[in-house]
């Protein structure tokens, strides 16, 4: 099924709303994939690299942003946002910030919306600029969605939340994440609950207050990981319109079914979250190869592979 938007015109068509922007495009397409974007150096496929592939090389950059562009050519009208993790770009120095902005306005243009992973969180003006960075109009970097620490407290969030519904960007605050260590600190008890579970319900009412209009669900979204999906039930019971980030699907080890045990019930199935994949996705055994038509093959496969397994999840 086609989306059911013009897709050639400006990204800031996109912006109304990004909840609802986010789940009508996961509905049209029938499933919840989302592209992570982390360029490993060392496994960029040999059709792309340029050079010895070091991170201050100045052939690296352009190599990864060729590579990046051309995995979203792939994936265009297979996923409904791509999430470019931003320290992969940063290891490259500025021309690694180059390539970022370049391969987030390729997929803009190409229809998909842009979740940059960054984790930013800090204090004040500080706040105000990673804000203004990322999330307004007249962005330099403009993403349409953001990922949060909110470990420095409340005061810390405000700025992107003011800013979120000012200009329709959406955020996804770090609740439950998918590694091993979360449990150090987000497992501890407070009361009868865990920390995760407090966050969740220290954001709730800020979840409620930037729900969108068409669909229900909000532009405040959490990070639940794949690998603990105990714990996305709980975080679901506190938040119900909350859409979630899962990451930990795929190379983590995290399947399809507990990606999506978080999701609810919606008009064409499960609902109520993305699912990260990028490893899987941008480095299959079978795209490590100098040969485009091969490369590509392998490519759509993986492509094909994950967006199946996680639309078969949430059709019920």
């Amino acid at each position: 099924m086609g989306l059911p938007y013009k897709l050639e015109t400006s990204p800031e068509i996109f912006m109304q709303h990004f909840g609802d922007a986010l789940i009508e495009r996961v509905r049209a397409l029938g499933t919840p994939l989302c592209v992570g974007l982390d360029p490993y150096l060392d496994r960029i496929p040999p059709l792309f690299r340029d050079g010895d592939m070091s991170p201050g090389n100045p052939l690296t950059a352009p190599a990864v942003e060729a590579f990046l562009k051309a995995v979203l050519d792939r994936a265009a009208g297979k996923t409904a946002v791509v999430k470019p993790q931003i320290a992969f770009f940063e290891r490259m120095g500025w021309r690694g910030l180059r390539a970022l902005e370049e391969v987030c306005s390729h997929a803009r243009k190409l229809g998909m919306l842009v979740l940059l992973d960054a984790k930013r969180g800090d204090i004040g003006s500080t706040a105000d600029a990673y804000a203004g960075a990322y999330l307004t109009d007249d962005a330099p970097l403009p993403a349409d969605a953001l990922t949060l620490n909110p470990y420095l407290g409340m005061d810390t969030l405000e700025p992107f939340f003011t800013t979120a519904k000012a200009h329709g960007r959406g955020l996804f605050i770090l609740v439950k994440t998918s590694n091993p260590g979360s449990g150090d600190f987000q497992d501890l008890k407070i009361g009868n609950r865990s920390l995760a579970e407090t966050v969740a319900d220290t954001l709730n009412s800020q979840a409620e207050a930037l729900t969108g209009g068409v669909t229900g669900w909000s532009s405040l979204g959490v990070v639940v990981g794949a690998t603990y999906p105990g714990e996305a039930e709980r975080i679901r019971q506190i938040m119900p319109r909350t859409i979630f980030l899962v990451p930990g699907y795929g190379a983590q080890g995290g399947s399809a079914a507990a990606a999506v045990n978080g999701f609810v019930k919606g008009p064409n199935g499960l609902e109520g979250g993305i699912v990260s994949s990028s490893r899987g996705i941008l480095f299959p055994a079978s795209g490590d190869t100098a040969s485009a038509v091969d490369w590509e093959k392998a490519i759509d496969a993986a492509i094909d592979q994950a967006a199946t397994e996680l639309g078969e999840a949430v059709s019920v």
